[in-house]
């Protein structure tokens, strides 16, 4: 896993932070995983994993709470699991 060091000014961060309770560190990497997915740098999927979230659905949440239009919609996640569901015979494998 990569780090970086970020020397930012106070003002620039409270702006970053907009005054919410998240941790600077944290919406600067949801700010650099949206950026690089609208700029077709990495997928959705390496968002969800940059950014630890459990499910699709915590990913597509995230993506509406940010405005961030997504690739992937929620039709094609239920194709998704319809074909898995087919493939293993129930949805408790998912």
């Amino acid at each position: 896993m990569e780090q970086a060091i970020l020397t930012i000014p106070e003002d620039v961060a409270a702006d970053i932070q907009n005054g919410g309770a998240t941790p600077l560190a944290r919406r600067l990497l949801e700010l650099a995983a949206i950026k690089a997915y609208e700029a077709d740098l990495i997928t959705s999927r390496q968002v969800q994993e940059m950014l630890g979230f459990e499910s699709r659905e915590e990913l597509f949440d995230f993506f509406k709470k940010n405005d961030v239009s997504s690739k992937v919609t929620r039709e094609d996640l239920e194709r998704e699991r319809a074909a898995a569901a087919a493939l293993f015979g129930d949805d408790n494998h998912l």
